[in-house]
């Protein structure tokens, strides 16, 4: 009995680790070909090569193109926590802009989604919804008016989404090349002001 139990525990979880190691090359590919083709081009025949899988499978973990882009496009930002300490909040723009680099240049998926978003609504949304639900909450922390919330956390993602289309996406040689102490010297203040400043 316990022996034939361990055996069914044991196939369960093979099962288990092929389908996740499925998933993610599925994911993977579908993150690529996003990118390099942007949302429309891309087909599920194309990722299912590129994942080296049949298309049914991609269909069966994931339903459609849209389901499939969403989950690739799944992303926690993982904000910092800018809450406790005064000194800590008044370097927000500092810490939010150090964070943003270290996301962007690690994060493929996030560059992917910037390709997509400036040429499909999908994307679009998609980046819309990251922004909204991950920055308001950092914005609501810290501006002076709660009112103005929306209208600076609109701002910061502006800053941030026009700092990484060009250093990121359009690779702009002067955005490319300053160092990341000078993107955080630069960026920073402006950031902050949007937070944390009066209003104009």
């Amino acid at each position: 009995m316990n022996g034939s139990n361990s055996g069914t525990t044991d196939s369960a979880s093979g099962t288990s680790r092929r389908s996740d190691a499925t998933r993610g090359a599925i994911l993977t590919a579908a993150r690529e070909r996003f990118a390099a083709d942007g949302y429309e081009r891309a087909t599920i025949r194309a990722i299912a090569k590129d994942a080296n899988i049949d298309p049914s499978m991609v269909m069966r973990y994931y339903g459609n193109k849209e389901g499939l882009f969403a989950a690739a496009v799944a992303i926690d930002l993982r904000m910092p926590d800018v809450g406790g300490a005064v000194s800590r909040r008044q370097d927000v723009g500092r810490v939010l802009v150090t964070h943003f680099l270290d996301t962007w240049e690690d994060n493929e998926v996030l560059t992917a989604l910037l390709r997509v978003g400036v040429t499909n609504q999908a994307g679009a949304e998609r980046m819309q919804g990251i922004f909204r639900d991950q920055l308001l909450p950092i914005a609501r922390h810290v501006c002076p008016d709660p009112e103005q919330v929306p209208a600076r956390a609109a701002l910061v993602a502006s800053q941030l989404l026009g700092l990484a289309l060009t250093r990121y996406v359009l690779r702009i040689p002067s955005a490319v090349g300053l160092a990341r102490e000078e993107v955080v010297a630069w960026v920073g203040p402006t950031v902050q002001r949007y937070l944390t400043a009066g209003s104009p």
